[in-house]
């Protein structure tokens, strides 16, 4: 295992409502308003965005773990208070969604691997963040679910895109079209989460994952993450050449030298990104 040099940094943002703590090669953004169980405010968006503007290129951070405040819910959905103001009508609703728009944006385009360590209700929006993690990794006692339907409210394609692509056309049509919360047992059987733990065990299951992950070689993890995001993209979209890009990378970059001495040597490599 790589020794890392000891590193902590903790930031607001939002009021407060986005703590962002960086600690041993993970980033850590948690949604702390438990008071609404981390429904997510236009404001929270803005700052989740700056957290990841600031970490995109910081070297410092190789893993990025998406977390809620407290035991009840990862994110509970958008923040319904500010529905009256915001997202009253068609006009507002779209002044809303450019207002957050740039911080889905900046998550779904993170370049390296995001985990979302979910607890508790995990609906709606609060979902919507959750795929666009990487891997999802949910406690036993966790509640998924996509209440739309009870609203008069849509996704766009992009979120429907998602969900398609994790769980298959049959089981997104159930959830939109019911509206219906499911537990994390059948979360896990249809694919929406990658595995389900004891409520007393997620943050343990989630560090052992990411010291795996930081401990590996961030230009091959990027090239990884890069190559799986451009297969959900039609061949037109797709950029080979990008991909091509990284992977030469890899085998130009000083880790890969580090990579086979490690093997030869029989020790552990210790990765720079370089």
């Amino acid at each position: 295992m790589a020794v890392w040099r000891e590193l902590v940094v903790n930031m607001t943002y939002a009021d407060g409502k986005i703590l962002a703590e960086v600690i041993d090669g993970v980033g850590v953004i948690t949604f702390n308003q438990p008071e609404k169980h981390n429904a997510m405010s236009a404001g929270m968006w803005r700052g989740t965005e700056e957290a990841l503007i600031a970490w995109e290129n910081d070297d410092a951070v190789r893993v990025l773990v998406i977390t809620g405040a407290g035991e009840k819910a990862f994110i509970s959905g958008a923040d319904i208070s500010e529905f009256a103001t915001l997202r009253s009508a068609a006009d507002a609703q779209a002044e809303y969604d450019r207002a957050t728009s740039a911080g889905r944006a900046r998550l779904a385009s993170f370049p390296k691997p995001v985990i979302a360590r979910i607890g508790g209700w995990c609906l709606g929006g609060g979902l919507a963040v959750a795929m666009q993690a990487d891997i999802r990794i949910a406690t036993e006692g966790s509640t998924f679910g996509i209440p739309a339907a009870r609203l008069g409210l849509a996704y766009g394609f992009d979120m429907v895109q998602t969900l398609v692509s994790l769980v298959g056309a049959a089981n997104a049509r159930r959830l939109l079209f019911t509206g219906e919360r499911i537990n994390a047992t059948e979360a896990l059987r249809i694919g929406l989460v990658n595995q389900m733990v004891a409520n007393d065990k997620l943050t343990e299951t989630v560090d052992a994952l990411t010291r795996t992950i930081a401990d590996n070689a961030p230009l091959t993890i990027h090239a990884a993450k890069l190559a799986v995001r451009q297969t959900l993209l039609s061949a037109a979209e797709r950029d080979t050449a990008a991909i091509a890009a990284a992977v030469a990378a890899c085998y130009a970059s000083a880790d890969y030298k580090e990579g086979r001495a490690a093997f030869a040597e029989k020790r552990s490599p210790k990765f720079q990104g370089k």
